[in-house]
């Protein structure tokens, strides 16, 4: 190892009080592993300064003022979708500034912004989001006791070839089209399957395959009669998919006497059964090699569905109290997703009565 050019503060002075023992250079730059040059140059320096710390270097001259890096962050915050360079051609329109996209990422380092990917939801509107807080003030109190009698369900779908950006490759510079080093994806995910199933804390249905378009006579007849209805303890809730809202299933849902939760449009992000779906897809993805057809794939879901760990359910579904006793000083969905649109309502009214003043 070749020896260090510069030292801390604390080895500088620690080489000072050696000198003025009478050490010899050499012998303290094998110490603290330097070359001799160093102790020499330190040496001098302490004789002509009378400092141990080095002195404070100027370094090179920022491009930016305080000013123009204000500038830079207000770009990124108001547009948080705008790239480095997008940026960059702005602040150079505006003042007349030359700087590089690595000087824009470089300034908004310095307040703390980095690029990450951005997390995906679904368009809400004003009544979506009146809709969803009246759901969350509704229910925001609810204890385990209350979710416990819940079942949720919905369908999802799994493509033979799932495409989430979860999968990395380690490769070289240069390597980037090696063998290998590339991933073959067929079209539309080479075929898929769409699949329902239903949680609670006490139990799970079994992972039904749905084969074709899922109409309102298919859910009662092929989900609600035999899956739904015999194993439902209390309240069923299921989204506002058009076969889930159907005369049909409302006539039958109102018949059998079930108790169905109110459910706000556009908020699959409230229903606990999305990260099963999430964790059924991980545990899929673990088998080597991968499901070679769509059979194999059901298979392995049905089998994963099965082995998935109670405890696993549990904790999803109590991740929703926002109150819980068990587990105190915990932010829940429910309660963090209220003070959100809180924020967010709040924010449009402010907006919209600025605009008509």
């Amino acid at each position: 190892m070749p020896p260090r050019r510069k030292l801390s503060d604390l080895d500088r002075g620690r080489a000072i009080g050696w000198l003025q023992d009478g050490v010899a250079a050499r012998q303290v730059a094998q110490r603290l592993a330097v070359a001799p040059s160093v102790i020499i140059r330190l040496k001098q320096s302490f004789h002509t300064t009378g400092r141990v710390q080095e002195r404070q270097r100027s370094g090179r001259p920022r491009v930016t003022t305080q000013r123009e890096d204000r500038f830079i962050q207000r770009q990124a915050m108001q547009q948080r979708m705008a790239t480095a360079n997008n940026i960059r051609q702005r602040l150079q329109a505006t003042t007349n500034t030359v700087v590089s996209g690595q000087t824009i990422r470089n300034r908004l380092h310095n307040f703390g912004l980095r690029a990450r990917r951005p997390v995906r939801g679904t368009t809400l509107t004003a009544n979506h989001r009146a809709a969803r807080r009246a759901w969350c003030t509704q229910h925001v109190r609810w204890q385990r006791q209350q979710w416990a009698q819940v079942l949720f369900t919905d369908e999802s779908r799994f493509c033979l070839e799932p495409a989430d950006g979860r999968i990395r490759v380690w490769r070289r510079r240069g390597e980037r089209f090696a063998e290998g080093a590339v991933l073959e994806r067929q079209r539309f995910g080479g075929g898929s399957v769409m699949v329902w199933g239903g949680i609670s804390t006490r139990l799970r249905t079994p992972l039904y395959h749905v084969v074709g378009n899922l109409t309102g006579v298919r859910y009662q007849n092929e989900i609600l009669q035999p899956l739904v209805v015999p194993a439902l303890q209390a309240i069923l809730q299921d989204d506002n998919a058009p076969p889930h809202r159907s005369a049909a299933v409302n006539t039958f849902i109102q018949q059998a006497r079930v108790n169905r939760m109110m459910w706000p449009a556009n908020s699959p992000d409230l229903n606990p059964i999305e990260h099963m779906w999430d964790e059924l897809c991980r545990r899929v993805q673990q088998h080597h090699p991968p499901p070679a057809n769509l059979g194999q794939l059901l298979q392995w879901l049905k089998q994963e569905w099965k082995g998935v760990p109670r405890a696993f359910i549990c904790s999803l579904i109590h991740s929703i109290c926002a109150n819980d006793v068990l587990m105190p000083g915990t932010q829940r969905r429910a309660h963090a997703l209220l003070t959100l649109i809180h924020i967010v309502v709040n924010s449009i009214l402010r907006v919209v009565t600025f605009d008509t003043l």
